[in-house]
């Protein structure tokens, strides 16, 4: 919220895989009244956006190039990189981060290589906010990035797992099309053989809700996968 708000330019979201991370950040920017036009393509032709109150989703891999143009196409607004963790690790796109993130009053960012791409400046005042989703644990994160951004680490137990499962899998927009029985018995089963699973998470979830919905002897076929 605070990132969406503008209070905060950055937040990095750290944690293992499947702990909801890019479903809370995508209602938070939304319930902060944020658009998403990831997919342009969804919006008509003419259709009028105030940059400061959308937000675009980056994921996969990027070079530090390809990174220098999606902070200015989207500036003013909030980028969030999704498992993109190729700008946490390569040396130029750090730094270019390191100035898009600064502290300072303007946010000056350069590119003083060869450019071929008439269309890009060779440097802007970068007015956007970023949030980075990454399963990178924080010590692997560079120092620099970590001091210009907002720290959110989501290390869980096995039952703090469970409950921000629970917490996420009851609202009506976790999977509409199944009913709410089904995804509280399907919790129940995963809390009740927790120590025995391979792995925990909303992905977990969303398949023990599958298999409860459509087979009469779900748990024994649910148990099985979990635990095979």
């Amino acid at each position: 919220s605070m990132v969406a708000t503008g209070v905060q330019p950055s937040a990095i979201i750290t944690g293992e895989g499947g702990l909801g991370k890019t479903y809370t950040v995508t209602k938070t920017l939304e319930a902060n009244g944020l658009k998403d036009i990831s997919d342009l393509a969804e919006f008509q032709v003419g259709t009028v956006l105030n940059a400061r109150k959308c937000f675009t989703f980056v994921k996969g891999y990027s070079t530090p190039k390809g990174l220098y143009r999606t902070l200015f196409e989207n500036n003013k607004g909030t980028i969030v990189f999704d498992d993109c963790d190729a700008v946490l690790k390569d040396p130029v796109a750090l730094n270019l981060l390191k100035s898009a993130l600064d502290s300072y009053g303007k946010r000056i960012i350069s590119w003083n290589a060869d450019m071929k791409d008439d269309d890009l400046p060779r440097s802007f005042n970068f007015e956007g906010r970023v949030i980075f989703i990454s399963n990178m644990s924080q010590d692997k994160i560079d120092q620099a990035i970590r001091s210009r951004s907002m720290m959110i680490d989501l290390s869980m137990s096995l039952t703090q797992k469970i409950d921000r499962m629970e917490h996420i899998a009851l609202s009506d927009e976790f999977l509409p099309e199944y009913s709410k029985e089904c995804k509280v018995d399907a919790l129940a089963l995963i809390r009740e053989i927790k120590d025995e699973c391979k792995e925990i998470s909303l992905r977990t979830l969303i398949s023990v809700t599958k298999v409860r919905a459509s087979n009469k002897d779900w748990k024994d076929l649910a148990t099985y996968m979990l635990t095979a």
